[in-house]
């Protein structure tokens, strides 16, 4: 039953709107309660109403006048008798005498008749299987119900006359139900009769269903008076879900700056739109990221393609002037091939760069070896002495700083930095110094000139690709804008930082910090 009632709400089109759904499922679940509580206050109030019942028969029935039991006639289908004859043997009616008058003539002998109420009744089962019911002494309207002999011999032995409380339901001959309670009549070990007192339940029912139709009438009351509370209170809870609804109908591809509100008096649902915001945010980042790897990368084939063309340009240029007739003229000859062999080497350069660059920029393959980081330096002194040319170059190397570095690439970026400030000071006048020391768990390189320094709107774009803050000077030089970009890229593989400090017409200081090892 309970599964086909399920089938068939599983069937019914469920409500789209989330308010109609909870409304729906909390009726029901409600509604399912009410039925329970009916149910058990069903059985518990006829429990109830039957075991009153049945103590109360037992009152009436320790009331009776045991005179009408003490010389009871013969019952039964015979009739029997006190002297064993049945009265259609003996062919005498069933008088009685003048001290035991039978039961059956209480009224006509001046008794007054059992005032009992008119659906209940009494009768009298005897041990040798008679059967009396006393239906005009009680002016029952129906006759009362008998068990089988199997039945009230097994309560002859169990039943005292003490009041239990203890009932028994049994079926009258006209189909109705009777609650009946039973006491023996006998004297102590002597089990000779038993008193059965037995009532409609019909009454009784009519009580309980009464108390029934009742609580069914207060239940719908509930249910319509809940129902008309639960829905504002309902519609204010769904408020903030509603908001989250909003907001999301707002946000999309090209405004996720939008945020779903997180202080709505609801825990849940600000734990949702905290998750949602962070989300969006990670979502946001990555937007932004991808539009500016977009626009670096269009401005990166812009100037690439820029920086390859002068080289090319020159190179045909030359090509133009030879095929003309340069070529007979020695000296001519001489300083084009000079030129283009340097655009070549630059263009060469600049490829390598590039590839460089790319391999950085997917996954960098880094020789790493346990070393010292000052003897890296120690080493290139002779180069960058060179490179230096009437600069002055200062050192200054704190020994025993070591770590887990690929010497190759931080060779180069030593360079790179060093060429950077070479290009920024004045070959005669110019200062570069270089130290190296020690910060708790990082070392600190720094490589610092007295050049013309980086005006404050330049320095954060210093590391990007291809950008010049004085394009004139690093074409003289030969300079391609990538090498800071490399520069950072390689230190980005070590794990580390770098940093720039300067001030226009004070010099630069830029600053490497790698992680190091006591070891």
């Amino acid at each position: 039953m309970i599964a086909r009632i399920t089938g068939l709400f599983g069937r019914l089109p469920a409500p789209r709107s989330l308010r109609k759904q909870l409304l729906v499922i909390s009726l029901l679940i409600l509604s399912g309660l009410l039925l329970l509580i009916g149910l058990l206050q069903y059985v518990l109030m006829r429990d109830f109403i039957y075991s009153n019942r049945a103590e109360s028969m037992e009152t009436q029935i320790r009331s009776v006048p045991r005179e009408i039991f003490s010389n009871p006639p013969a019952w039964g289908a015979g009739g029997m008798d006190a002297s064993g004859m049945s009265s259609r043997e003996t062919g005498s009616p069933d008088t009685g005498s003048p001290g035991n008058p039978p039961p059956g003539n209480l009224r006509n002998t001046g008794r007054r008749p059992l005032l009992l109420d008119a659906h209940t009744t009494i009768a009298v089962y005897s041990v040798d299987g008679g059967f009396k019911d006393f239906q005009e002494e009680t002016l029952s309207d129906s006759s009362a119900p008998r068990l089988t002999d199997a039945e009230y011999n097994d309560l002859l032995k169990h039943t005292t006359d003490k009041a239990n409380g203890s009932y028994r339901l049994i079926a009258a001959p006209d189909g109705s139900e009777h609650l009946a309670v039973f006491m023996n009549l006998g004297k102590p070990q002597e089990a000779r009769m038993l008193l059965q007192m037995s009532v409609s339940t019909g009454p009784l029912k009519d009580v309980i269903m009464q108390q029934l139709l009742i609580f069914a009438a207060l239940s719908v009351v509930a249910l319509l008076a809940g129902l008309l509370l639960y829905l504002p209170a309902l519609r204010k809870t769904l408020v903030p879900l509603s908001n989250m609804g909003e907001a999301a109908q707002i946000i999309d591809a090209g405004n996720l700056s939008e945020r779903f509100p997180v202080h709505q008096g609801q825990t849940e649902i600000d734990k949702l739109s905290r998750s949602f915001n962070g989300m969006l945010e990670r979502l946001e980042i990555s937007f932004h990221n991808e539009r500016e790897a977009k626009e670096q990368m269009r401005r990166f084939a812009a100037d690439a393609s820029h920086e390859l063309r002068t080289p090319l340009t020159s190179i045909h240029g030359f090509l133009e002037v030879l095929l003309r007739g340069a070529a007979d003229n020695r000296e001519q000859l001489m300083g084009a091939l000079t030129s283009m062999h340097g655009e070549s080497r630059r263009i060469n350069k600049l490829v390598e760069d590039l590839l460089l660059l790319a391999r950085m920029d997917g996954a960098p393959q880094l020789n790493i070896k346990g070393m010292l980081l000052g003897e890296i330096i120690t080493e290139m002194q002779p180069q960058l002495l060179m490179l230096a040319g009437e600069r002055r170059v200062t050192f200054d190397i704190s020994p025993g700083i070591r770590g887990q570095y690929d010497p190759d690439k931080l060779k180069q970026v030593i360079l790179n930095l060093f060429q950077n400030a070479v290009q920024h000071t004045d070959a005669y006048k110019g200062t570069i110094h270089i130290s190296l020391t020690a910060r708790g768990t990082k070392a600190e390189l720094t490589v610092r000139d007295n050049g013309s320094g980086i005006a404050a709107e330049h320095i954060p774009h210093v590391f990007e690709r291809f950008y010049r803050s004085d394009s004139s000077r690093t074409r003289k030089y030969g300079g391609s804008g990538l090498g800071l970009s490399i520069t950072k890229s390689i230190v980005d593989a070590h794990h580390g930082d770098i940093r720039v400090e300067s001030r226009p017409g004070e010099g630069t200081a830029f600053r490497v910090i790698l992680p190091r090892s006591d070891e």
